[in-house]
């Protein structure tokens, strides 16, 4: 892994970072984004391909500034990341649907990031297998000292892309719905129907020996803030 700095409280603010409507559920502060970084799995990515706006669905972790994409070495966006085109990353994590008395005022409740930047190919092979462990973590905490570790040729089939946490923000909304006065008293049910990612109980591969123990949990996905 790179060397650790000391980063800034808030990530950096410029013209295309900078929050412009609902400011007040917007913030650039680093440990809110982090926050957000940590409780996802999944991100997507939008690079442009010649004039082509491409966006993928990437696996991701975060390593204490920076973000490691995850992929098959031939992955068209990953290509395009390491060839030094700049990219949009962005994480969005559902935590309910808000229901109001009128249509207009319907909502969600969510937590989301988008970071701007460019990515670097990791090249190195030490921080290749970091990378991947660190990923492997990330899924279940104590799955890398268990799995097999990349062979060689595994390595070389695999596309990891660095990318910086220092250009973005996180919104999130939370709470109830926002009605007008004049519709609070319509016999309409409004509130909060919240969502949380949820690990069900393992399933086990055909042909295992049965001696073998299923994780004891997979890291579910915290649910966001409740509503008040």
């Amino acid at each position: 892994m790179p060397p650790a700095e000391q980063p800034a409280a808030s990530l950096a603010v410029t013209a295309r970072s900078g929050l412009r409507r609902m400011r007040e559920r917007g913030t650039h502060e680093r440990a809110a984004v982090e926050a957000i970084l940590d409780d996802g799995l999944v991100c997507h990515v939008g690079v442009l391909d010649g004039t082509v706006p491409v966006v993928s669905p990437l696996a991701y972790v975060r390593v204490d500034r920076h973000l490691y994409l995850h992929g098959a070495a031939g992955n068209r966006t990953l290509g395009l990341l390491a060839s030094g085109s700049g990219a949009c990353v962005t994480v969005t994590l559902l935590d309910g649907l808000v229901l109001a008395r009128a249509a207009a005022h319907h909502s969600m409740n969510y937590r989301c990031v988008m970071l701007f930047g460019t990515g670097t190919p990791v090249e190195d092979a030490q921080e290749k297998r970091a990378a991947s462990a660190a990923l492997l973590e990330r899924m279940v905490p104590g799955r890398s000292a268990l799995a097999r570790p990349p062979s060689p040729s595994e390595l070389r089939a695999t596309a990891v892309v660095r990318f910086p946490i220092d250009e973005g923000s996180a919104k999130i909304r939370a709470g109830g719905p926002k009605d007008d006065p004049e519709d609070l008293a319509l016999a309409v049910w409004a509130g909060v129907i919240p969502f949380e990612l949820v690990a069900r109980p393992p399933v086990p591969e055909p042909g295992l020996a049965g001696s073998l123990v299923p994780p004891a949990a997979a890291p579910n996905r915290p649910a966001g803030p409740p509503a008040p």
